[in-house]
This record gives structure tokens, C-alpha cells and sequence, in this order.
């Protein structure tokens, strides 16, 4: 595996991890949201992510290809949870029903945080995979220019 193919496995997850980060605090952020501009309250969103091939213009100028194939991840798109809607009884609420129950999204601060520091965990794992590539990089020039 040469450097850049290192870099862009690196790069992928900090991509697919930012991502994450922005709809969990998207969550977060709309936790008592009860109107949309869709209609309805805030339905709380999840990232799915596919793994996803990286090709080095290297390998494929040795004819390696064939013989590995290494993988990034990218980011397949934002799904909507299916989960119902808490009702709360609050009839003096301007969003409530005829019988005085509101809808909020079912959104778990406790799960939402969880998913947070996973995310940054995962992100923080692959900034350590950059910064490792680059320093290999560094001390491969100096070894060269020795």
C-alpha cells in the first residue's frame, strides 16, 4: 500500500465520521422539535455507511489490483428512524391535539451521546492513521535524501 491509498482510507472515515457527528447533534438539536416544515414532529436520523473500495493508482501500475483490494468507507446517505412518537399530555401546548396530547420525537439523550463519543472516537482514530502516514512519509524523504 504506498502513502496516498493510506491517506484516502484515512480521510474516507474522517468524512464518513464528520457526517455522523452532524446528524447525531442534528438529533440532539431538534430533540423537542414537535413541527417540521414537512409536517409533523422531527423524526430522528441515523447514517448508514458502505464500505467502499480504494483504488492506488500504484497498485494498479504494478498489477497488484487483483491480488488485494483495500477498503475505505463513504457515507450511503441519512435514513429516518421508524420509531413512533412519544405523546406527552400538555393541552395548553399550541402544537397539541383535541385531547391535549402532543407528539415530540423519540430521541434517547443518553443514546444520542453515546453515538457522539463513538463518533469521535472513530474520527479521532483516523486523524492518529493521517498523522501516522504523514510521519512515515516525513522519515521516508529524510531517508532517501540521507
Amino acid at each position: 500500500m504506498d502513502f496516498m491509498t493510506a491517506l484516502d482510507i484515512g480521510a474516507s472515515g474522517m468524512t464518513a465520521q464528520r457526517a455522523n457527528l452532524n446528524v447525531i447533534s442534528m438529533n440532539m438539536a431538534n430533540i423537542r422539535t414537535t413541527k417540521t416544515l414537512e409536517g409533523g414532529p422531527y423524526q430522528r436520523k441515523s447514517v448508514s455507511f458502505e464500505s467502499t473500495p480504494i483504488y492506488s493508482p500504484f497498485d494498479a501500475a504494478m498489477d497488484q489490483q487483483k491480488n488485494r483490494e483495500l477498503h475505505g468507507v463513504k457515507v450511503l446517505g441519512v435514513t429516518a428512524d421508524e420509531r413512533p412518537f412519544k405523546q406527552v399530555y400538555e393541552p395548553h401546548h399550541p402544537d397539541a391535539n383535541d385531547q391535549g396530547y402532543v407528539f415530540y420525537p423519540d430521541i434517547n439523550v443518553v443514546e444520542e451521546m453515546t453515538n457522539m463519543m463513538n463518533a469521535t472516537r472513530g474520527y479521532e482514530s483516523n486523524v492518529q492513521t493521517v498523522v501516522a502516514v504523514k510521519q512515515m512519509f516525513a522519515k521516508a524523504l529524510r531517508i532517501g535524501l540521507g
